[in-house]
């Protein structure tokens, strides 16, 4: 019931209001949806302290200090970007691709 409603309500006011999405194929709004629960999953890996100090540092963008810096760098190799890159391919991919390219170490 719920999907019915976002699907008839929901998503002709979200193509309304934002600009351009009208004109995206469908098969690319499915891709971006994709990706959005690909990076939410591997978000989760951080507990909700770092993903607000996370977020708080790539806000912060070029003004951090060196010390920022290596925290965000730590921030991120926790979220293991080799894998995330793999699982969005994986995702997005016609043809499987190997384990070694899409496997996690969690």
């Amino acid at each position: 019931m719920i999907v019915r409603q976002v699907l008839t309500r929901g998503l002709p006011r979200a193509i309304n209001r934002v600009p351009g999405l009208k004109r995206l194929p469908v098969v690319r709004l499915l891709a971006i949806g994709e990706l959005a629960l690909v990076a939410r999953r591997h978000l989760q890996h951080l507990d909700p302290a770092e993903r607000q100090r996370l977020a708080g540092l790539v806000k912060r963008g070029r003004g951090m200090s060196a010390d920022e810096r290596e925290e965000l760098r730590g921030l991120i190799a926790k979220l293991d970007a080799r894998a995330f890159a793999g699982s969005a391919a994986q995702r997005l991919s016609p043809v499987p691709l190997p384990k070694r390219l899409t496997k996690e170490r969690y």
